[in-house]
Order: C-alpha cells, then sequence, then structure tokens
C-alpha cells in the first residue's frame, strides 16, 4: 500500500492517535493557509462532477467558462480533481490565470490533475471545504453528483445563517438543477422548512459560460 495511503488508513482507523490527528488537523490547516494567501482575492471555485469526461458538454463548457472568468479578470479554485475539476484548472491554466486545486486523498486515490498550478493536500474534507469559502469570492457549481450536492449545501447554509460573509452561489444548467430547486419550493417551502426569498436570494441559475461571467461581473468587485 502506498505510503500516503497507508497514513490516511491508519489516521482514520486508529484508536490511539485521537490527540495527535488533532495536531495534525492543526498542521494541514496552517500549511494550507499559508499557502493560498499568497494569491489575489478574486478567485472562483468551480464544482462538479469528477466522472464526466473531456469530450462531454459539461467538460467543454466547464473549460470555457474557466477560460471567460480568467479573462475577465478571476482565478479558479477546484478540487484539484479529474472531470469537471480538471477542466476547470485547464481552461484558467491555458488562459494564463491562476489554477488553484484543493487536492483531497481519497481511499480510491483520483489524483490531482496536471493544470493545477498551486496545489494544497489534504486529509479532511472539512478543512479542505473550510479554504474553498476563505478563499472564494462566488461558487459556481456545475452538474454533479452527492459530493457536489454536498459543497453546494454547505455553502447554502452559511450563506442563509449567516455564518460567512454573502457570496453569490450560481447553479450552472438549469435543466439539471431545476428539479432540485422545485423540490426546494414545492416541499420544503410548502411545510415550512424554508422561505422562497432564502432560495431566491442565495441561488442564481446560469445556462452558458458567458451568462455566469455576465453576473459575476455585475455582482463581484474586484
Amino acid at each position: 500500500m502506498p505510503e500516503i495511503r497507508k497514513n490516511l488508513v491508519d489516521d482514520f482507523t486508529s484508536s490511539t492517535s485521537e490527540s495527535w490527528r488533532a495536531l495534525r488537523i492543526m498542521g494541514e490547516m496552517v500549511q494550507a493557509i499559508d499557502t493560498l494567501n499568497g494569491l489575489s482575492g478574486n478567485l472562483i471555485s468551480i464544482f462538479g462532477s469528477a466522472r464526466i469526461v473531456p469530450d462531454s458538454k459539461e467538460y467543454r463548457d466547464t473549460e470555457r467558462l474557466a477560460r471567460l472568468l480568467v479573462e475577465a479578470g478571476f482565478g479558479i479554485i477546484t478540487g484539484g480533481g479529474p472531470g469537471s475539476m480538471e477542466a476547470g484548472n485547464k481552461g484558467a491554466t491555458e488562459a494564463g490565470g491562476q489554477s488553484v486545486g484543493l487536492h483531497i486523498y481519497l481511499p480510491r486515490e483520483q489524483g490531482c490533475n496536471p493544470y493545477v498550478k498551486v496545489r494544497c493536500n489534504f486529509r479532511y474534507f472539512f478543512l479542505r471545504k473550510f479554504m474553498f469559502v476563505k478563499y472564494a469570492m462566488a461558487y459556481v457549481v456545475m452538474p454533479g453528483g452527492m459530493g457536489t450536492i454536498d459543497e453546494l449545501s454547505e455553502a447554502f447554509v452559511l450563506s442563509q445563517t449567516g455564518r460567512s460573509r454573502s457570496f453569490p452561489i450560481i447553479l450552472y444548467d438549469s435543466s439539471y438543477w431545476q428539479g432540485l430547486l422545485d423540490w426546494m419550493k414545492g416541499t420544503m417551502c410548502a411545510r415550512g422548512f424554508i422561505n422562497e426569498e432564502e432560495i431566491d436570494r442565495i441561488l442564481t441559475v446560469c445556462d452558458t459560460p458567458e451568462e455566469v461571467v455576465k453576473f459575476l461581473c455585475q455582482v463581484v468587485v474586484l
């Protein structure tokens, strides 16, 4: 077993390393902050599926979006893996912009894509998600699976509760996200678990890279 993966498994299964785990968490946070503090404050997070392939529409749209965002003065920060993350980093790198990857070690290693120019490595999901919130000015959420939903949900709750600064969250591709929005408004709102105003205030839906860039240029001050 590769050493990194063995250490990862040991970290989550050992019953005698709780105090040392706290120190590893602290060290991981310090290292990430030291790496990312030198970047300019205009990063846009792009989330999405790790499973999309380069010849798919989702990949092409993400790559073009990243390129256009760089041309508009933004940098790109992704999870550093394949699929949508690779497309985002590729578009940013080839456009000459900041291309950041927050790579997570997984039991089934997914690897870091080759277009990441600034890389941070994480063992802990919660630290990785904290860094996205800390360093991104906005989230663009491409079509994706449960990991994407997890990142979207946490960002939504932070904004909803005021536990972080307010930042735009853009859902890309209305045909993909409309079912979720209909359920939130038709079921969650109907039962009084959320206000429709909160949904409309926090989430914006866009269908083209150009629409995303236009919106961000209107609401984000560089």
